[in-house]
């Protein structure tokens, strides 16, 4: 399998997320759970792109270095010739962050002495101008983000937050190079590299902007940014290989195809961002819902898992698709944690919904709905899944995926993401149409 763009993303929503943006430009993709996913990866699997995802966020900077470094490794292995190192749109890394360090590591490994810094998601009101970081039009270190339990983000000026972290200098591109196009974005991009420049942020408020600036960095081999610019960048990629007579691209192709998997579903949240408790406040009001009580997760939680699939069959008996959460409050969220510390809390939720993943699946469900990060990575990991085909969108940033060979289908969320009605979205989304021939 020879592969034209890898990623490298430092988390698995956010790989998710990645994967997403590059099926819906056109590009038929493949995710893995780490560099070792490879090795599982059948015969004669048809992709284009290679998503691998990593959990190096906050992990120390040395490790997260060499983690993707062996990634690059593996995507270049597959002959991908063009890197995408994908953060959140948030930013997320503090001035001892791992952003910093990661590039400057792909930088030298890749023989590049300049990059692009693209955070901006403007569909989920992540917007970059001037150089300055907003969520939903507030500034960054004035947002919810300013308080973030690992990565408190206290300040929106990406260059300052460059900077910072990493080896060397950073500008800005600003937003009227980009509304003049991509050659402005491209003689803006180089006047910032004579200039000795090695990061250069690009501004960015609208998502027609990241397809200009994905055209404007089509010559670089490593592009840093959030889900968006991935598909800028692939649309770039398939824009390409038309001109050297490739196939038109095709943004359907990669999920026409797409059908659900036919039998029972269940939803599991454990985030507890503010969008995620609307979600399951709003699921909750016509659906089955139960609340994992935290105390037996930690102290019980055997007997609590099995509990909880019990419950769980059973609805999904009655033809319903349940609910199970451990979404709360930052009130509820602080009383847990100071009753048995804040990693105690997080290793044992983690467990606990990847241990009821496994045993649903076991009992014949074919589809599971994962809300947060960490949750969704544990499930994946009790699933025993080393790689996912990527299918339709559920809400931008939210594709379906299937793990590769078992058949089960994921929906990984991130916390933030999707509006109130997303989890019922999720289970009806128009994509999934039961007339389409199974891919």
């Amino acid at each position: 399998m020879a592969i034209t763009l890898g990623v490298i993303a430092d988390d698995f929503t956010g790989a998710t997320d990645a994967a997403g943006f590059l099926v819906e430009a056109g590009l038929r993709t493949v995710q893995l759970t780490g560099p070792a996913g490879i090795e599982d990866l059948p015969d004669g699997l048809d992709a284009e792109a290679v998503v691998i995802s990593l959990k190096t966020r906050s992990t120390p900077a040395e490790q997260a270095v060499a983690e993707s470094l062996r990634a690059l490794d593996a995507l270049r292995g597959l002959g991908a010739e063009r890197i995408l190192f994908k953060y959140c749109s948030t930013f997320d890394s503090t001035a001892a962050g791992n952003i910093g360090p990661v590039t400057d590591a792909l930088l030298e490994a890749l023989e590049e002495d300049v990059t692009v810094l693209v955070p901006a998601l403007p569909v989920n009101g992540r917007t970059v101008r001037d150089g300055h970081l907003s969520v939903h039009g507030v500034p960054l270190h004035e947002s919810g983000m300013r308080d973030h339990p690992v990565t408190p983000m206290r300040d929106s000026s990406l260059v300052r937050l460059m900077e910072a972290q990493s080896a060397g200098r950073a500008a800005v591109v600003p937003l009227a190079a980009v509304d003049a196009g991509p050659a402005a974005v491209a003689e803006a991009l180089e006047a910032a590299r004579e200039a000795g420049a090695r990061y250069v942020a690009v501004d960015a408020v609208e998502m027609r902007h990241l397809d200009v600036i994905g055209e404007a960095v089509r010559d670089l081999r490593l592009v840093t940014g959030g889900s968006g610019i991935g598909s800028g960048v692939a649309k770039a990629v398939l824009a390409d290989a038309a001109s050297d007579g490739g196939e038109p691209a095709d943004a359907a192709a990669p999920s026409a195809r797409w059908r659900p998997a036919a039998g029972s579903a269940v939803i599991l949240s454990g985030s507890c961002s503010q969008m995620t408790n609307r979600q399951v406040a709003r699921y909750g009001e016509t659906a089955p819902a139960r609340a994992v009580d935290v105390d037996r997760a930690v102290a019980d939680a055997a007997q609590h898992v099995d509990e909880l699939v019990e419950w769980a069959a059973a609805r999904q008996a009655e033809g319903t698709a349940p609910l199970i959460y451990a979404t709360a409050g930052p009130e509820e969220v602080e009383a847990w944690q100071r009753r048995h510390g804040a990693e105690e809390v997080s290793a044992a939720i983690e467990s606990l919904f990847g241990r009821i993943a496994a045993a649903l699946r076991d009992r014949g469900t074919v589809r599971i709905v994962a809300a947060g990060g960490e949750t969704s990575g544990a499930v994946t990991r009790a699933l025993g899944l080393a790689a996912f085909e990527v299918g339709p969108t559920i809400a931008p940033g939210v594709p379906w995926t299937r793990g590769v060979p078992d058949g089960i289908d994921l929906a990984l969320k991130s916390g933030n993401f999707g509006d109130e009605d997303f989890f019922a979205d999720a289970l009806r989304t128009p994509d999934l149409d039961e007339t389409a021939p199974r891919g």
